[in-house]
């Protein structure tokens, strides 16, 4: 059920090939193989435990493959630490709230820049916050205070801090307003109109795959499906097939959020 996807000819930025990748004697992925085309939004899909957040983990190297090479505009990266792979330009955004609660706004962004020096970091802190306007009327407030979705748009603009060539989200909608939800994959949009390269996991999947390039299905932690977004969109068979019965427009309970 897989088919090749590559129009024009663009260039992969992301590539797995048969990579295996779990916990102790866990397998999540299993020989996993795909491409990701450079400056495209490509949408991981399927049931719980399919391996969807494991992917992204193990690009980052938050988890060593057990075997198989991962490559990066063609450079083996495999097992790479995440420190060395933010100064390669990969920025990670994983599910849930990853902020330092007691330091402001500000100070939080300060740190998201840490890898760029303090100078460089203060100099682009201005850019990110023009993208988040409340983000940007609560600069002093410390960030425990801010609501869940200004929590989420400030993750999301200290990842940007770094000018990333590669962005990876994890679940970006999870207590976000549906506004606030469309304007976070509408920047997502603009930012791969741009040239970088998202790769996402995302529970509202209806929604996301209107902003998305390429959908890639897992079942079992491998590839049984790499399509146009729209051709999923528009296929009655993809919520039967690879969303476990899910209504595709709605977002999954908070009991079926916490995805492997």
């Amino acid at each position: 059920m897989t088919e090749p996807l590559n129009p024009n000819n663009a260039p992969y930025c992301i590539e797995f090939h048969d990579v295996v990748a779990g916990y102790k004697d866990f397998m999540i992925l299993n020989n996993l193989s795909f491409s990701v085309r450079a400056g495209s939004i490509t949408l991981l899909i399927g049931p719980n435990g399919a391996g969807k957040s494991t992917v992204l983990k193990t690009l980052f190297g938050l988890l060593k493959p057990r075997q198989g090479c991962i490559r990066l505009d063609g450079r083996d990266i495999t097992g790479t630490a995440p420190s060395a792979l933010l100064a390669q330009g990969i920025a990670f955004v994983p599910q849930g709230r990853n902020l330092f609660g007691k330091l402001s706004v500000y100070e939080n962004l300060e740190l998201g820049g840490i890898t760029l020096g303090m100078k460089t970091a203060r100099e682009r802190i201005p850019e990110v916050l023009e993208l988040f306007p409340r983000v940007k009327e609560r600069l002093h407030s410390r960030a425990a205070s801010l609501s869940g979705g200004e929590q989420k748009q400030l993750e999301v603009g200290r990842a940007l801090l770094l000018r990333p060539r590669v962005m990876l989200i994890d679940e970006p909608s999870i207590g976000l307003s549906p506004i606030v939800v469309q304007d976070v994959f509408k920047l997502l949009r603009k930012l791969a109109d741009q040239g970088t390269t998202v790769l996402m996991v995302e529970q509202n999947v209806k929604s996301a795959l209107r902003y998305a390039d390429d959908a890639i299905a897992l079942e079992s932690g491998r590839l049984v499906l790499h399509k146009p977004a729209e051709a999923v969109l528009a296929d009655p068979n993809m919520e039967r097939l690879f969303l476990g019965g899910a209504h595709l427009g709605e977002p999954a309970q908070p009991s079926d959020t916490a995805f492997i």
